[in-house]
């Protein structure tokens, strides 16, 4: 069985779509479907089916697809072992918060394009809940990610790389001279609780008994930050990367202490194949982002 007909086929059911499949492949539809044609021929049985103007699989192509998934990683596996280098043959499949593409991964990755051009990295934005699961599935290689507010579990590998503490964000012409008294006081704009930052900061202002008078609540760093710099309010942020550096339409100010901070690092399997790739890439990212 060519396993590029079982590619085509978990592409097609992860998107819903041949045509959709068909330009990540960077394949013609027609193609895509041929090889959705000869698998079925293949096993048997019909795989997908039209369900208006997408598909989804059968019941059979329910039971196939996490075999599928399976192969494809042994498959992956198998190409890094026969490597001829030092490190297992790529790509490293990494995943990322959207924060983190913008604001930690550029300069590693410079560094690795310039050390290791041989070896492609694939990367996949997505929230931390979704990054961890697809770390644990054999997925992901790695993930840069937040770290849960629980324990990893034995079979996962943790390499810190930057810890934030909650910091306050105002626009820059805001003067303060009690933090406290500003997030009591100012119109405020909550990062979600949700997400482990938020959880943090939701957590801390409790317990000090402060409540913000609340504008808005959204997830995105990035997206308060910019919010803030236009004057709709002030808001309690992790010390993040991107956050106002080089940005003179923002401040931070420091909280009271014991401050809550946010632990950053790669979340990996210890058993993969392709770890000594990511032990590679979390070298290079240590220099940058020292604990």
């Amino acid at each position: 069985m060519d396993t590029r007909f079982l590619e085509s086929f978990v592409c097609v059911v992860e998107l819903g779509s041949i045509a959709a499949a068909a330009r990540q492949l960077d394949l013609t539809a027609a193609s895509v479907a041929q090889r959705l044609r000869s698998l079925e021929a293949s096993v048997g049985s019909p795989l997908i089916v039209r369900a208006g103007r997408t598909v989804k699989p059968t019941v059979q192509g329910r039971r196939v697809l996490a075999h599928a998934q399976s192969v494809l990683r042994e498959v992956r596996d198998l190409k890094s072992a026969a490597s001829a280098t030092g490190l297992p043959a790529g790509p490293l499949r990494l995943g990322t918060t959207p924060t983190g593409m913008t604001g930690m991964l550029p300069p590693v990755l410079r560094e690795w394009v310039a050390r290791y051009p041989q070896i492609e990295i694939y990367m996949e934005p997505a929230a931390t809940v979704l990054l961890h699961a697809r770390v644990l599935a054999g997925e992901l290689d790695a993930a840069l990610l937040v770290h849960p507010l629980f324990e990893l579990p034995k079979v996962c590998a943790w390499k810190e790389l930057r810890r934030e503490k909650l910091v306050l964000v105002t626009p820059a012409r805001m003067r303060v001279k009690d933090a406290l008294e500003a997030i009591a006081t100012e119109p405020f704009i909550l990062y979600d609780r949700k997400v482990v930052g938020g959880k943090l900061a939701d957590s801390y202002l409790r317990e000090l008994g402060v409540r913000p008078i609340v504008r808005f609540e959204l997830d995105g760093i990035e997206a308060i930050a910019k919010l803030v710099s236009e004057g709709l309010g002030i808001s309690v942020l992790p010390d993040w990367a991107v956050l106002g550096r080089g940005d003179t339409t923002l401040r931070r100010w420091p909280l009271p202490e014991p401050c809550p901070i946010r632990r950053v690092g790669l979340l990996s399997l210890r058993s993969s194949v392709r770890a000594p790739l990511v032990d590679a890439f979390a070298a290079l990212a240590s220099k940058r982002w020292r604990p």
